[in-house]
């Protein structure tokens, strides 16, 4: 065996030791759908019908299926959408990857929709003051937040609606979960779940 296949055989058995420790994570937090990446359009189509099939074996209802598949584009939504981590495709700023986690899972009798991305430090404020804003209303106010919104067109603030984050709300089985993660001077990660 020469050295380079030794090197090789030993970083295989280091990344099958981390990849065994991610499973268990993942399987131990009640994580069955997971992916870190780059996220598309496409690649949610392909999520989504992995997830409807999961959920079909273990016999959700069809409502909750369609609920949890709407959480899940919503939290994708947000990573496209506001992503401060990002790689142009073929050097065409325009058109650029937008990098973030998300994973579907199911723990105490209630599946969960959890999404991250890195956002830039300037972002953090008005997106902490809408968040804030939709935890302190019941579904009638979020019901009236989001009709307002799709009315107006934008925030106080001047920025997008903030559509998807309502209805992600109005769909949720309690207040979103959120948190914001310090990473340097100008970016943060930005962490969220939904219970459905």
């Amino acid at each position: 065996m020469t050295d380079q296949q030794a090197n090789t055989i030993a970083k295989l058995e280091e990344d099958k030791d981390e990849l065994l420790q991610l499973k268990s994570d993942l399987n131990k937090n009640g994580i069955f759908l997971s992916f870190n990446g780059p996220i598309s359009q496409d690649l949610m189509v392909e999520l989504g019908d992995i997830l409807k099939k999961q959920m079909k074996m273990a016999d959700a209802s069809t409502s909750t299926i369609v609920t949890v598949f709407s959480a899940l584009v919503e939290q994708s939504q947000n990573i496209i959408q506001h992503s401060a981590e990002t790689l142009p495709v073929n050097g065409e700023n325009d058109d650029k990857l937008m990098f973030g986690t998300i994973a579907v899972g199911y723990t105490d009798n209630k599946y969960f929709v959890l999404g991250g991305n890195k956002i830039n430090k300037a972002d953090e404020s008005n997106l902490k003051n809408h968040l804030k804003q939709i935890q302190n209303l019941n579904k009638e106010g979020l019901k009236e937040l989001y009709h307002r919104q799709r009315k107006e067109g934008k925030l106080e603030n001047g920025t997008s609606a903030g559509l998807g984050l309502i209805e992600l709300a109005r769909k949720a089985s309690q207040p979103i979960q959120y948190e914001f993660f310090p990473i340097d001077e100008e970016q943060t990660f930005f962490a969220m779940r939904s219970f459905i």
